[in-house]
């Protein structure tokens, strides 16, 4: 189904032109008056806007069959988003597919020149830069706090965690059919795009969810009541014990699942600790590796290496944590990096290079990190330079509020950020 101003695309607001003199930004110098950022369009090989009805706090990547490490324009992408709209009845579970995405049209900042500015005037009339958008829902009852996509073969499926304290699966296959051909979902066909299987046990709403990059289909949900609760597949099916991980002491934040290991799973909480858990067991005797004050205040987000045994964290201080599994009992955190001014909402592993993470948080940023990066000592003797870390690879601003981001698994480099002001999906010429 289509709906009148549910979704639109933008251009990057930064094709606006300003007469102000340019400089570059550096984060530890604030802004003096009269001062605003502006992006330079020539920091990206790509960036395009979009926006939903109400805002989409959460969302995953849909896996496609376009090919793998692909890295020609235009391109083409799938988001499932779920809403967090002000009237329980007015939430939907969006499927939209992004065409179109053509690489970021102007080689310097666009006020630099006037063959510049005529050239995008020229791109804008044609419109064959513009990106394009389709998109296909089905109604939700309740804000959505978390959603997350699972593909296996032909079928794709998308675990909601509803503000009503459920953990819904739906199948997502003629909602993906319907923005291919929008003549294939219709009114009479929503009533059989519920959901098809449910869970009720949890004590509480929640927003940590995972599903398992080694068994597929099995998935993992941790709500604010502090219990973790395992899902294992059956034929068209779920079966999820009833026997709860429940060692943290307050509300699970984020759950990940490992990558190497079919059964071990980590866990963060408003407890301000991280834990590794061997689900063959269950209740406090399942976990097995506990790093106490982890952080110094609720910690909100983690993420696992798939290529190294490092897990990312990040919490309401702001901080950055990067741990070391091999050490993870005797030893601290092996970086800490201390940028963001406000509480950090999302964090992520590059899917690839195995040294690069992004970071967003409430203080509306978006930064991307290289581990593998150090001081040189040109760089050390430049004042303005002293004290950003040499790891800090890009800022990326524009979005109020940001609350998740995702690497494209199947187009390297490239972002895609959701926040309470729109959708961002970008690649920036460094990564």
């Amino acid at each position: 189904m289509t709906e009148e101003n549910d979704v639109e695309m933008e251009p990057c607001s930064s094709e606006k032109k300003t007469e102000t003199t340019r400089k570059v930004y550096l984060p530890t110098q604030p802004l003096e008056e009269g001062e605003e950022l502006v992006c330079d369009p020539s920091a990206y090989k790509m960036l395009h806007t979009f926006e939903t009805s109400s805002p989409c706090l959460s969302f995953d990547i849909l896996r496609d069959k376009l090919g793998e490490n692909r890295d020609a324009f235009p391109r083409t992408a799938y988001v499932v988003a779920g809403t967090q709209a002000d009237q329980a009845k007015k939430n939907k579970i969006f499927v939209i597919k992004l065409s179109n995405l053509h690489k970021t049209q102007h080689d310097k900042p666009v006020d630099d020149d006037e063959s510049s500015s005529s050239e995008s005037e020229d791109e804008e009339e044609d419109g064959s830069k513009d990106g394009k958008m389709d998109f296909s829902y089905v109604a939700h009852i309740g804000c959505i706090n978390r959603i997350r996509s699972f593909s296996n073969g032909d079928k794709n499926y998308a675990a909601v965690w509803s503000e009503r304290g459920m953990v819904e699966i739906y199948n997502l296959h003629k909602l993906i059919n319907a923005v291919e051909k929008p003549t294939a979902l219709k009114d009479g066909t929503k009533k059989d795009l519920n959901a098809f299987f449910s869970f009720n046990g949890h004590q509480s709403e929640g927003f940590a969810m995972d599903w398992s990059p080694q068994t597929p289909g099995q998935l993992a949900t941790g709500d604010c009541h502090r219990n973790i609760h395992v899902w294992k597949p059956r034929e068209a099916s779920w079966h999820v014990d009833q026997r709860p991980l429940n060692a943290h002491r307050e509300s699970v934040e984020d759950l990940q699942w490992s990558p190497t290991e079919k059964e071990v799973l980590a866990s963060c909480s408003v407890d301000k600790s991280i834990r590794i858990w061997d689900t063959r067991k269950y209740g406090a005797k399942a976990n097995v590796i506990t790093v106490e004050n982890a952080h110094t205040s609720d910690i909100n987000v983690i993420s696992w290496n798939r290529k190294e045994p490092f897990i990312v964290s990040g919490g309401d201080d702001g901080f950055v944590h990067v741990w070391d599994l091999r050490n993870l009992k005797t030893g601290g955190a092996i970086a800490t990096f201390k940028h963001h001014k406000q509480p950090i909402t999302t964090v992520e592993w590059h899917p690839t290079e195995e040294s690069v993470f992004a970071v967003g948080g409430a203080d509306d940023q978006l930064t991307i990190w290289d581990l593998s990066v150090e001081q040189d000592a040109e760089q050390a003797e430049l004042d303005d330079l002293k004290d950003i870390p040499p790891q800090l690879m890009f800022i990326h601003q524009g979005q109020n509020d940001i609350k998740e981001l995702h690497w494209h698994p199947q187009i390297p480099g490239t972002l895609i950020s959701t926040a309470n002001s729109g959708f961002n999906i970008f690649q920036t010429i460094n990564v």
